[in-house]
């Protein structure tokens, strides 16, 4: 059977465990080379040796994807060993849950380093060779995969810091997909629901996530979001860019982004007493958002 990512070298940042480890797994059985970046240097080894003991491609790398320099000598040594890099998936995250009122500095700029950072500078570095070998004549088939949240799609309360981060993404892989795609780069975000150190964090999550003690489908496995992921790495997804996938069980859905309502036009300025009544109309008339998750 032939493997859909093969020869394709693809880096995931926080692959020492949960989905980015599934990632790593999923995307080395379709033939790719993986560099796992982690933190943690003994969890990033331990999937190394696992995907090369089943006789796939695997390095660690331990760059802090919150800094750039560090990001573009990560990239130029993955090109170096590699020679070439075809993927970026920027999985790695961090929570740091707090209710708005109770949030401080610190929550917040943890967060926003993290994931709006962390998946700005490995990305940048390596959209500048793409477009380096873009503007010489080569082509890339490349691609970025971002991770987003059902946080970023309606907020979820107690979580402010990381939904406005997972909505920023959201942003900045749309832009991403309108700007480079002349360069060859696609660029689409993932929102996945599945069973992670983060997600099991709180008890209850934990018991409603737990894997079945019978041989029933795993609804929540990590592994069921990675088919998802390897698809839109290999060459097969070059016409797919700019959109928002969710992944959770056996369901795949596209997300239906902010859209413009038919609105009230008066033709002249509102005065602001005329406001309110024009609101009233709009909400009549409009489709419901989702709620906020917890609310």
């Amino acid at each position: 059977m032939s493997q859909i990512c093969k020869n394709r070298t693809v880096i995931i940042t926080g692959a020492g465990g949960g989905l980015g480890r599934a990632h790593a797994l999923a995307f080395a059985a379709e033939g790719a080379n993986v560099v796992i970046n982690d933190i943690n240097q003994e969890a990033a080894d331990a999937v190394v040796a696992e995907i090369t003991g089943s006789g796939g491609t695997a390095v660690a790398n331990r760059y802090d994807i919150t800094d750039y320099a560090a990001s573009a000598k990560a990239v130029d040594e993955v090109i170096a060993h590699f020679g070439d890099v075809h993927v970026i998936v920027n999985n790695a995250g961090i929570n740091r849950d707090k209710m708005f009122a109770s949030m401080s500095e610190d929550d917040w700029d943890a967060i926003m380093s993290v994931h709006l950072k962390g998946h700005f500078c490995t990305s940048s570095n390596a959209v500048k060779y793409w477009r380096g070998k873009a503007k010489a004549g080569e082509q890339p088939n490349a691609r970025i995969i971002n991770t987003t949240s059902g946080a970023g799609l309606q907020g979820s309360v107690g979580q402010s810091n990381y939904a406005a981060a997972k909505a920023g993404i959201i942003a900045l892989t749309l832009n991403q997909a309108a700007e480079l795609g002349r360069y060859g780069i696609t660029a689409n975000a993932i929102a996945p629901a599945a069973r992670t150190g983060m997600t099991t964090a709180v008890e209850a999550m934990a018991s409603y996530m737990a894997k079945p003690e019978d041989d029933s489908f795993d609804y929540w496995s990590a592994g069921n979001v990675s088919p998802l992921l390897v698809w839109l790495g290999s060459e097969d997804s070059a016409a797919v860019t700019g959109r928002v996938f969710e992944s959770e069980g056996g369901k795949l859905s596209i997300a239906d982004g902010w859209r413009t309502t038919e609105g009230l036009d008066k033709g002249a300025r509102w005065e602001p007493a005329e406001i309110g009544s024009a609101v009233e109309q709009l909400i009549e008339k409009e489709v419901p958002a989702q709620k906020v998750y917890g609310s």
